[in-house]
C-alpha cells in the first residue's frame, strides 16, 4: 500500500517532467520522423539549452530573455547541421555527430569551464527562473507550475505546428520526408526544406533544455547524453498508446503522452530500487519492447487472417464436394 501511495505521490513530478521533455521528442519526431533525418545534433542542442540558462541566469539576466536565447543558440545548432548536410553533403548522421562534439566545447566555453553550474544564489539573492516568476504571478506552488507551464506549452506546441505543418512551408517538409526526388521534381527546394526543419526542431530541443535545467536549478555540460533515445522512446511509446496511423495531431499529441509515461516508468522503476546508473539500459530496452509490440501485432494479425483465409478455403471444399 505505501508504494502506490508513493507512486501517486510522485504522478505529478513524473507529469510536469514528462511534458517538459515532451517538447524535446517533438524535436526528434520532427526530424527522425517527418524529415526522416537521425540527427544526433540533440545531444548536444538539448545541453545548449541548458549550459545557457545556467550561465546567464547565474549571472543576472532576466529568465525570460535567457531561455529566449536559449532557443536562438538550439536553433543556430541545427542550422549548422543542415548547412553541413546540405551544402558539404556530408552524412546527416555523421553531420549531427559533428555539431554535437563541437557542441561539448561550446557549452563548456559558456559555463566558463565549469562542467555544471548551479542556480541557486546571484549577488547573495535566491535566482529566480521562468517557473519562479509563473509560480509567483498566479500564486501557485512549485509543483503545480511546472505541471500547469508544462500543459500550457504542450497545448501551444501541438496547435502551432498544426498549423505550420498545413502550410505551404509545412507541407513541403513533410513532402520532402516522403519523396525528395518527388518534390524536386516538381521544383521544390528540399535542401532547404531540411534545414528549415533541423532549425525548428533544434529550437524546440533546447527549450527543453532550457526548461529541464530551470527545474532541476542546474545545468550540466552532459545532461543531454542519450536524449535522442529518450525522444525516440517518447514517440515509440506513444504510438504504441495511440497507434500509428492516426491524425497529424493525434500523433503529436502521442508523443507527449509517450514522454509523460517514460517518465512515469522511470518514477516506478526507481522507487523499486532500481540502481540510477542502469537508467539508459532501461531506456533502451524499453526502445526495443516498444518497437517490438507494433511487429508482434502485425504477425500475430497475419497469423489470424492465415488461419481464417484456411478455414474458409476448407468450408468452400467442402461444400464443393458436397
Amino acid at each position: 500500500m505505501d508504494f502506490f501511495l508513493s507512486i501517486l505521490k510522485n504522478l505529478p513530478d513524473g507529469a510536469a517532467l514528462g511534458l517538459v521533455w515532451g517538447i524535446m521528442a517533438i524535436g526528434v519526431y520532427i526530424t527522425f520522423k517527418i524529415l526522416d533525418i537521425p540527427d544526433m545534433t540533440v545531444d548536444g542542442t538539448f545541453a545548449l539549452g541548458g549550459c545557457m540558462i545556467a550561465a546567464t541566469v547565474s549571472s543576472g539576466w532576466n529568465p525570460f530573455v535567457s531561455t529566449a536565447l536559449a532557443v536562438v543558440c538550439g536553433m543556430a545548432a541545427g542550422l549548422v547541421t543542415g548547412v553541413l548536410h546540405t551544402k558539404l553533403k556530408i552524412p546527416a548522421i555523421l553531420a549531427g555527430i559533428l555539431t554535437m562534439l563541437a557542441l561539448y566545447s561550446i557549452n563548456l566555453m559558456i559555463m566558463g569551464g565549469k562542467s555544471n553550474i548551479g542556480m541557486s544564489q546571484f549577488g547573495g539573492q535566491k535566482v529566480d527562473t521562468v517557473l519562479d516568476h509563473v509560480s509567483a504571478l498566479f500564486g501557485m506552488d512549485a509543483k503545480t507550475t511546472n505541471i500547469v507551464l508544462g500543459l500550457i506549452l504542450a497545448v501551444a506546441i501541438i496547435a502551432l505546428l498544426y498549423w505550420f505543418f498545413g502550410t505551404e512551408m509545412g507541407s513541403l517538409i513533410r513532402a520532402t520526408g516522403i519523396n525528395e526526388d518527388m518534390v524536386r521534381a516538381q521544383g521544390g527546394n528540399t535542401e532547404r526544406m531540411k534545414i528549415i526543419g533541423l532549425v525548428i526542431a533544434n529550437g524546440f530541443v533546447a527549450l527543453s533544455g532550457a526548461l529541464v535545467a530551470q527545474i532541476q536549478r542546474y545545468g550540466d555540460v552532459g545532461m543531454g547524453t542519450g536524449t535522442i533515445v529518450i525522444g525516440l522512446a517518447s514517440i515509440i511509446i506513444g504510438e504504441v498508446l495511440l497507434g500509428r496511423k492516426g491524425s497529424f495531431k493525434v500523433r503529436l499529441v502521442s508523443v507527449f503522452l509517450g514522454s509523460i509515461l517514460y517518465r512515469v516508468i522511470i518514477a516506478v522503476v526507481l522507487l523499486l530500487g532500481f540502481n540510477p546508473n542502469n537508467l539508459k539500459l532501461l531506456t533502451a530496452l524499453l526502445v526495443i519492447i516498444a518497437l517490438s509490440i507494433p511487429v508482434a501485432r502485425d504477425y500475430a494479425g497475419e497469423k489470424k487472417r492465415m488461419r481464417a483465409n484456411i478455414k474458409k478455403y476448407e468450408e468452400d471444399e467442402a461444400n464443393a464436394g458436397a
